[in-house]
């Protein structure tokens, strides 16, 4: 497998993931709670294991590559299976806080439609997504009445 058909398989498991994510509510109680736990735990592990195997195989520090400088994570992201890793490393984590919001929203009995443009954002720009939704949350949370 090369790196591009590895890209294009972890997103089409990315999509379908948030998809499920999104839809839970309305698949019924256990296909429900199904769909989490495809997209909270399994679509998670695949891609931290696909992150490690890479990282083990691929993660040499040579080239100059590493994290210590922008110019050295830059040469370490020439490998494109190293690029792949970190692209598997963004996918399981704004999948997993993606996970998150809707477990709070669902907890605080947020409405969907509130939730749902924040998912949208959690996936395509991960923190800009977890921003807002903590914007909707704070503007949600019921007020104390008058005293």
């Amino acid at each position: 497998m090369t790196p591009e058909a590895a890209f294009a398989a972890a997103n089409l498991v990315a999509l379908l993931s948030w998809a499920l994510l999104a839809l839970a509510p309305w698949l019924g109680a256990r296909p429900g709670a199904v769909a989490r736990i495809i997209a909270g735990r399994v679509a998670p592990a695949l891609f931290a294991a696909a992150y490690v195997a890479l990282v083990a195989v691929h993660f040499s520090g040579g080239r100059g590559g590493g994290f210590s400088t922008l110019a050295a994570v830059a040469r370490l992201f020439e490998n494109p299976w190293l690029l792949l890793a970190g692209w598997l490393h963004y996918l399981a984590f704004d999948l997993l806080v993606g996970c998150a919001e809707e477990r709070d929203a669902r907890e605080r009995g947020l409405p969907r439609g509130l939730l749902l443009p924040c998912l949208g954002l959690t996936f395509l720009f991960g923190p800009a997504g977890w921003l807002a939704y903590q914007a909707v949350r704070a503007a949600a949370a019921p007020r104390p009445g008058p005293a």
